[in-house]
């Protein structure tokens, strides 16, 4: 099957935001263009999809489906700051364990968390352990990374569904299917807000040096 048959034929709405449009096929984890196409296809296939220029507004179409009327969409900002969603989510992940963060002190546990979620995250959490939610400690420190990624992506997932429909799927686009950010929990909004605006300040500061 040629490569244009998978896509809906183009339409006029396409050419009012290209750019955009190219932008949010290209930056989209390949999970999620296989979920649209076809689980089957091959990393390599799904790289050539991504990044044809001539497909990419159509790819993007589909990748946006219902949620958003491309034609009448207003692009701001990019909630996120065009950072990476999971860089993003580390860092708030950090802050909601950094409690258990502080408490690992071992050298060889500290260099396996330091090792999985970045010494960023692992520096930003003690900056900001006044903030953290959890409570309660988890001393392993391969466990300890995977909930700071869980509570990480689930408060960004939280956060974003104040956003607008474009910009929150602009952001989910970016990450793999199956992440904690498709399904927050309601302690997850309750605590997403404060965390997230922690996280982008910091970011906005990162900005304004570069």
């Amino acid at each position: 099957m040629s490569a244009s048959m998978l896509f809906p034929k183009p339409n006029r709405s396409f050419m009012l935001a290209a750019d955009r449009l190219c932008e949010l096929a290209a930056s989209a984890d390949p999970s999620r263009i296989a979920e649209c196409l076809d689980l089957l296809l091959s990393p390599s296939t799904l790289g050539r999809l991504q990044q044809s220029a001539r497909l990419q507004p159509r790819l993007a179409e589909l990748l946006l489906g219902n949620e958003v009327e491309v034609g009448s969409a207003n692009w701001h900002e990019d909630p996120l700051l065009g950072y990476d969603p999971r860089r993003v989510a580390l860092l708030a992940g950090s802050i909601w364990h950094a409690r258990s963060i502080l408490k690992l002190v071992s050298r060889h546990d500290l260099s396996i968390l330091v090792e999985m979620i970045g010494a960023e995250a692992h520096a930003f959490a003690i900056r900001n352990l006044s903030s953290a939610v959890a409570t309660n400690s988890i001393v392993d420190p391969e466990q300890l990374s995977r909930q700071i990624a869980y509570d990480g992506h689930a408060c960004l997932g939280a956060w974003l569904e104040k956003a607008s429909s474009l910009d929150r799927i602009r952001v989910i686009l970016r990450l793999p299917v199956g992440t904690a950010a498709d399904n927050p929990t309601a302690e997850h909004r309750s605590a997403a807000g404060p965390l997230l605006s922690q996280v982008i300040d910091y970011l906005r500061t990162e900005a304004a040096k570069t």
